[in-house]
């Protein structure tokens, strides 16, 4: 029987102690203890799960399944290839392969010749997966026939897993001699970059353990779990789905590409599949979460990330909703929470992200990077055992992100900026509350769209929503909804519009809802704010419930014919308000100066405010004509 290597990553309950805070810094007080650079490997830990449980399910898809003994010993084979073609340590090797056990297989072989994976999603547009390649000087792809001729062109070396079989089954089962440096890098993950190419982030082997151990402990692995895998390669999180779990001797199983964009048919396939820990992408979990669940699920823990989630699961779920933040910089995950039932929190605000993981450094600094109290924003810095050493061949940005951690020299004393936004929270937990670089300013006003999209799902009609500033007219930027909404119900735009008035002030009330069939995720299934589309008359909601009643009088009819024009709307009810339709001070005080030219009267700047609708308006006009 073979040692357990994994429990020598985990913490006794006398090393651990909570995550506490000093001069509003939070560090996690766990501590690893020692193993040595090989058994922290997970070639090793693979091993030697293999050897405990040659029989047991390793890795199942819809068409195949892979024990512990079979998962091992092609790996092997393939490592022994890949060592021939010089594979070795710190030398990236392509994957580009679907979500499949040909991927879990390569991926593996890979680390055991010594190298680190780079997973190369197919879905990619061609020019990403090219400049990805040529970043990471790839000598070898590992691929398979069907995607042959999809494949970008250059001077690596391919490996096809199908014509080459037989030449790789003749190599030994038994691992390639390799010695397995904590240092070295276990994957290369590209994430987007602001300059439109992606940034390579190399995750080294001390890295990722140091992940694998804070989730076996947190979650309770053992080998009798089954997991799912659903998102994308080019997702981080899919490292996060894989590798615990094979190191702890449990079973993973990969959900098919129609089923894992479906919430309805994930939900079937976790309950079929018996999965026990499940991962979604934040927009699928926040259907999850608010769906029907059978009592008898096995399903005892749904993981997600990737987003901001803005939901609150149901009361009723047979299991629990752990939400996760983190950077691919800093290993996939750096923050983890229970999500309770909205009943249970404050409904004000947004699900936390969490407090640190396992051996995970996290603060919150102003502008001059001190530490802020408690309930103020900061942007979030992370410093700790799972934070990379910067992007690949890019020395200018690695200078700009990753910082020398002047509250502690610990674990190479190198703190990452995120670019995000948080506060703490007096449980120690963080808010997140956005991108620095994605907050919205319209007329003076700072919004979050993010906490508009949360108000919004917990509308009855609402399924899911994303909020966005859009300028579709120079000058003119306004927020837009963009909704999935329940089947069997229709909600009008002034209905939307009344539900968030009386959660939310005037100014983060939007004025155009575009109704979705889905909300369009990129290929690392997170929100695709860039393919959101402009608002249409055919894709708008309006007043279905009612038409909106007409102008009745003279004067009803030439106020609406200003404030029409003015907010560039076909036409406008009578009982309309001026501010929900986006209008705002400025063109207020447009609508004054044409009432003067049209009627001769001379309207306070106050009266759009105090009567904003077309009845309102007109009658203080009316009333004004009266005494002429």
């Amino acid at each position: 029987m073979a040692p357990d290597v994994l429990n020598q990553l985990i913490p006794s309950e006398s090393e651990a102690s909570s995550a506490k805070r000093e001069n509003q810094l939070v560090v996690s007080l766990i501590t690893v203890r020692s193993a040595s650079p090989e058994a922290l490997a997970v070639p090793q830990l693979v091993a030697a799960r293999a050897e405990e449980l040659p029989e047991a399910l390793a890795v199942a898809t819809e068409d195949a399944i892979l024990t512990y003994a079979q998962l091992d010993a092609q790996a092997n084979k393939l490592a022994h290839y890949l060592r021939d073609l010089g594979v070795g340590p710190g030398v990236f090797t392509g994957i580009y392969l679907g979500r499949s056990w040909q991927f879990v297989l390569a991926a593996l072989a890979i680390m055991k010749a010594g190298g680190a994976y780079v997973p190369l999603d197919p879905a990619y547009p061609s020019e990403r997966l090219a400049y990805m390649l040529q970043n990471a000087q790839v000598p070898v792809l590992v691929t398979r026939g069907p995607l042959l001729t999809t494949m970008p062109r250059g001077t690596w070396r391919t490996v096809d897993l199908d014509a080459e079989q037989a030449h790789i089954s003749d190599f030994p089962k038994e691992a390639p001699f390799c010695a397995h440096s904590a240092n070295n890098p276990a994957y290369l993950i590209y994430t987007s970059g602001s300059t439109g190419q992606p940034k390579g982030v190399p995750i080294k082997h001390a890295n990722l353990s140091n992940l694998m151990a804070w989730h076996a402990q947190a979650f309770e692995v053992t080998a009798s779990d089954r997991a799912s895998q659903v998102a994308g390669l080019g997702f981080d999180a899919a490292v996060w789905e894989i590798w615990p779990y094979l190191t702890a001797g449990a079973s993973l199983h990969i959900a098919g590409e129609v089923t894992r964009k479906s919430p309805e048919k994930l939900r079937d396939w976790l309950v079929a599949q018996q999965i026990t820990i499940g991962f979604a992408p934040t927009p699928i979990a926040e259907f999850l979460i608010n769906m029907e669940w059978p009592a008898e699920t096995r399903l005892r823990q749904l993981l997600t990330g990737g987003d901001v989630l803005r939901s609150h699961p149901r009361g009723n779920l047979p299991f629990a909703v752990f939400n996760n933040y983190g950077p691919a910089e800093c290993t996939v995950v750096s923050t983890s929470t229970r999500v309770t039932a909205e009943a249970e929190t404050n409904p004000a605000s947004l699900p936390a992200i969490g407090a640190p993981t396992t051996n995970t450094l996290v603060y919150i600094l102003d502008q001059n990077q001190n530490p802020v109290p408690e309930g103020a924003s900061g942007e979030i810095y992370i410093g700790g055992a799972q934070v990379a050493d910067g992007y690949l061949n890019q020395p200018e940005l690695t200078a700009e992100k990753f910082l020398h951690n002047p509250f502690s020299d610990k674990w190479g004393a190198r703190l990452y900026k995120t670019g995000d936004l948080g506060r703490w929270r007096s449980d120690g937990k963080i808010d997140f509350l956005g991108r620095a670089d994605e907050q919205v300013k319209i007329r003076g006003q700072r919004i979050e769209p993010d906490e508009i999209a949360a108000w919004l799902n917990r509308h009855p009609a609402v399924l899911s929503s994303v909020v966005i500033a859009r300028e579709d007219d120079p000058g003119d930027k306004k927020l837009v909804a963009y909704l999935v909404l329940d089947k069997c119900l229709e909600p009008s735009r002034s209905g939307l519009q009344e539900f968030l008035s009386a959660h939310l002030p005037g100014y983060m009330v939007p004025a155009t809802f575009v109704q979705l069939q889905e909300i369009p995720l990129t290929a690392n299934d997170k929100i695709n704010r860039a393919g959101l589309p402009a608002p249409t008359e055919a894709n708008t909601i309006g007043e279905k419930q009612t038409p909106a009643p007409a102008p009745k009088t003279n004067v009803e009819k030439q106020v609406e014919e200003i404030v029409a024009s003015l907010l560039r709307l076909k036409q406008v009810g009578r009982n309309d308000n001026f501010f929900l339709l986006g209008g705002h001070s400025l063109l207020g005080t447009q609508v004054i100066t044409r009432a003067r030219g049209a009627f001769g009267v001379e309207l306070p700047l106050r009266t759009i405010f105090e009567f904003p609708t077309i009845a309102g308006l007109a009658a203080q006009v009316e009333k004004l004509l009266g005494q002429n």
